[in-house]
């Protein structure tokens, strides 16, 4: 059984820009743990005989009608931007000058 350490949970955490106390990082240490655990029981599972699938279900084509619906204020939109300029979100170049 494989466990993650306190400082992988750190790191993703880091990666996922989420502040975390002390007692969430045990917490989260610990069911992250169990997580993997449970990804590694599933890994063992033989699936020789099961026909590969894109989908659970086969279902194509489902559509829903356009609504209009109230977007998200611009305010609340950029609350947790890592970087902002005004009224935009900060990214940095993918394309170049």
């Amino acid at each position: 059984m494989s466990s993650l350490t306190r400082e992988e949970v750190e790191k993703v955490s880091l990666l996922a820009r989420l502040r975390l106390s002390e007692e969430e990082l045990s917490t989260m240490t610990e069911q992250m743990s169990q997580i993997v655990s449970y990804v590694e029981l599933l890994e063992e599972v033989n699936t020789d005989d099961v026909e590969p699938m894109a989908h659970a279900v086969e279902q194509h084509n489902i559509f829903a009608e356009d609504a209009e619906h109230e977007s998200l204020p611009r305010d609340a939109a950029l609350a947790n931007a890592p970087k902002r300029d005004d009224e935009c979100f900060r990214v940095p170049a993918v394309l170049g000058d």
